[in-house]
């Protein structure tokens, strides 16, 4: 995976939306730390991130991660798990899951030897073993 030169990082692209005050960003910043080594390939002025909620604490409750990263489609993960704690771990992994699956697609599919960045390696010449007539 490469680093950007100013890499992402969920401190610096974090915003807290609807349902959330400003004294909850840092909390959710540590429950979304894990991320920081999947955004490190993205630049920091690419990448946006936004947690929402509506109906907090409510039996109703809705948790929303949305994350932008220029030239790439809008992420949107949404999580209706009752505890906000679990909630926001659910919209963690779903993002993590989702940006994996994103990176995969852009990948060379067939080609190893350009997914993993190395020349490639020529075909072996094939002789006839000995005693078997040789194949045109």
């Amino acid at each position: 995976m490469t680093t950007a030169a100013s890499p992402a990082t969920v401190a610096t692209c974090l915003r807290v939306g609807a349902g959330f005050s400003q004294g909850d960003r840092n909390w959710i910043a540590e429950q979304f730390a894990t991320l920081d080594a999947r955004l490190a390939s993205f630049d920091v002025d690419a990448t946006e991130l936004e947690v929402s909620v509506k109906d907090r604490e409510a039996k109703g409750q809705k948790v929303t991660l949305e994350c932008w990263i220029a030239g790439r489609p809008k992420i949107v993960t949404t999580s209706a798990e009752e505890d906000l704690h679990a909630a926001l771990n659910d919209v963690r992994d779903d993002l993590r899951r989702k940006l994996n699956d994103q990176k995969s697609r852009q990948e060379p599919r067939n080609n190893r030897h350009l997914r993993e960045g190395r020349p490639e390696i020529e075909e072996p010449e094939l002789i006839p073993a000995e005693g078997l007539p040789a194949r045109d």
